[in-house]
């Protein structure tokens, strides 16, 4: 019995001490070789609050692209530099975690007036900080998901500091890509023979025409409207197994994906994009999985038509759902290469 004791004292014992090695664990991003390569992991006060920074390339003389992530609340910097190998060639590329979310997310801040339009305004104030600290009139936006509502407004407010606008996952009339998607997932468990979610998911559709909801992402994911030829890139252990992220920060995370999705998700449903954006003064791409459900590339092609440009281009990518960029690496970082590298 003592000898019992002692066992579970002892296994309690490193099990605490092992939580606050990774609670307190230090962070960084891999390094990249090279004279003038970059790589870095950072904090930095962008527009009065405190924001995670990661920047990677080869050369840092490459064009530079800066990365709006989605969720709204998900960061990508715990598991996309793996995807981005072949895109840190010929390009400088940062990453961000917006306020309120990831690494950003400080549990003694004050998030009360936490907007799009908040978030917006940090954007344009990032897109100066990188400018400056690397040297770049303008650089290449690209928005994923979520972040497309917020990197597709800061094109249209400050075309002057981008040479171009790339939606990938691109948000359109919330309302009609809702309903695209949860067609789809009802179609999908129809074929599965799953009359259960069939009959829970056919009970949303009034409320989904309303823009009261949206089509519960974990039936997207389980139907394969999300992600094709990869896992799920941000689930928990992915998080967690990151360089970029230690244990105390997964739990930032996820706090700050709930409260972000609380304080956004309302904003983002009544005020969808084309009644705000109807017009771009610079060349923009939306970059779409065919298989896309979490946003529909259906309803974000009838956007695209919509939007005045003197130069715009949709691009269809036949293999991947959500993450074109991510599924699909080789194929996106040479339509990059090929769209934005002047020989």
């Amino acid at each position: 019995m003592k000898r019992m004791r002692k066992s579970i004292i002892f296994i309690g014992t490193a099990i605490m001490i092992s939580l606050i090695i990774a609670l307190i664990f230090p962070t960084w991003t891999t390094d990249i070789q090279g004279e003038n390569s970059i790589s870095e992991l950072e904090q930095v006060e962008i527009n009065g609050s405190n924001h995670e920074i990661m920047i990677r390339g080869n050369d840092k003389d490459n064009p530079v692209i800066i990365v709006v992530h989605g969720g709204p609340g998900t960061p990508e910097i715990p598991y996309v530099k793996e995807f981005q190998d072949l895109l840190e060639t010929n390009f400088t590329v940062v990453h961000y975690d917006q306020r309120a979310s990831g690494k950003s997310y400080h549990f003694f801040e004050d998030y009360s007036n936490l907007s799009t339009d908040l978030l917006v305004e940090d954007l344009l104030a990032m897109t100066d900080y990188i400018s400056e600290r690397l040297g770049k009139e303008k650089l290449i936006l690209i928005g994923h998901s979520a972040g497309t509502y917020i990197g597709m407004q800061a094109a249209y407010k400050a075309p002057e500091k981008y040479e171009a606008y790339i939606g990938i996952g691109q948000m359109s009339d919330t309302v009609e890509s809702e309903i695209d998607s949860l067609t789809y997932v009802i179609d999908q468990a129809q074929k599965d023979g799953n009359t259960d979610d069939v009959l829970y998911l056919k009970g949303l559709m009034e409320q989904i025409k309303n823009g009261n909801t949206v089509t519960p992402r974990s039936y997207v994911l389980k139907y394969g409207g999300s992600t094709r030829l990869i896992d799920d890139p941000g689930d928990n252990i992915s998080v967690f197994l990151s360089s970029e992220y230690n244990l105390l920060d997964v739990i930032r995370y996820n706090y700050g994906m709930g409260y972000s999705q609380k304080m956004l998700l309302k904003d983002i449903l009544e005020n969808p994009l084309p009644n705000i954006v109807t017009k771009l003064e610079i060349p923009f791409y939306f970059v779409m999985g065919k298989y896309d459900y979490m946003t529909s590339s259906n309803a974000a092609k009838e956007y695209f038509d919509r939007i005045e440009a003197d130069q715009k281009e949709f691009i269809s990518f036949d293999q991947s759902a959500h993450y074109p960029q991510l599924e699909e690496k080789e194929k996106f970082y040479e339509w990059m290469s090929d769209t934005f590298i002047k020989n």
